[in-house]
């Protein structure tokens, strides 16, 4: 069993797996903002540019240049490290409050209840991070804001602590839903293949494991995600107004105008992030707890 002294270890290592994870696949992220606001019934005033993922790439480059695809870095760097030295980081501890004593043979019921604890502890502390990013790559122009921390006072001089904490409601069960999906699925799948004899403990199933997480989070969170966007980017100050007045009444705007595609509006970039954010994210978290000592996940 792990010693508790190695928890703060781990939620250490787990921040910086998700931090160089988020920093590899900003541009997929970028993209997939663009796509899922577009067309929604609060901006109708945008024509969609945005035609799928590949013409939606290829706009970012043409119109704001390669440094188009890193907007937000700083904020997501920020976000992803927090949120995911939290989700990730205390899943183990939290399995052992549920009473895990061996990742072999427990439960995965209590597996995904973990992973939903976690998510929600790391969302809640993230979420003015995550709103700042939403808000950084929504836009071309750069106008909007100069920085990360002009975005941090500008959004707090809308409304004080609460306008950072903007979109909480669907942000975090946005994250219970990923972290509920993403850990146990990698944990579960991974303890199968090695119980069943399929594969050894080492990279390839470290790989494949977190393919099948990546893949299984997209499908379930493509949905909250694109409220949780939608949500955080809307204005309460200027010309545009709040459009929604929760979670609720924007799934079922877009419901209204786009039908229920227009919940699954950025899909194919969600997959294309949360994919190799899930494979970067538990290969190097792996790569790290061998190197300090600690048995894999």
């Amino acid at each position: 069993q792990q010693q508790p002294e190695s928890d703060w270890v781990r939620v250490g290592l787990a921040g910086c797996s998700n931090l160089t994870a988020a920093v590899v696949t900003n541009p997929v992220d970028v993209v997939k903002i663009r796509l899922q606001i577009q067309g929604e019934a609060a901006n109708r005033t945008s024509s969609a540019r945005y035609a799928g993922f590949i013409r939606g790439l290829a706009t970012v480059v043409r119109n704001e240049g390669l440094r188009g695809l890193y907007k937000g870095v700083v904020p997501s760097m920020m976000r992803d490290g927090g949120y995911g030295a939290i989700r990730v980081g205390l899943y183990e501890p939290v399995k052992r409050l549920f009473g895990e004593t061996d990742p072999a043979n427990f439960s995965l019921w209590k597996k995904i209840c973990s992973g939903a604890v976690t998510g929600v502890l790391g969302s809640a502390v993230a979420t003015p991070t995550d709103l700042v990013k939403v808000r950084m790559q929504a836009f071309e122009s750069g106008a909007r804001y100069r920085g990360t921390w002009h975005a941090f006072v500008s959004i707090y001089a809308e409304g004080g602590v609460p306008a950072l904490y903007k979109g909480i409601g669907p942000t975090v069960a946005r994250a219970a839903v990923v972290t509920a999906t993403q850990v146990p699925s990698y944990d579960h799948f991974k303890h199968t293949m090695l119980s069943r004899g399929l594969l050894k403990e080492g990279l390839p199933l470290h790989f494949l494991a977190s393919m099948f997480a990546g893949l299984m989070c997209a499908i379930t969170t493509s949905p909250l995600d694109v409220v949780k966007t939608r949500v955080m980017n809307q204005d309460t100050v200027g010309l545009r107004g709040a459009a929604y007045s929760n979670a609720f009444s924007c799934a079922a705007a877009a419901i209204r105008t786009e039908g229920l595609t227009g919940l699954y509006k950025g899909f194919v970039p969600n997959w294309m992030r949360i994919g190799p954010h899930t494979v970067i994210t538990f290969m190097i978290f792996e790569q790290l707890r061998k190197l300090v000592g600690i048995r894999p996940i």
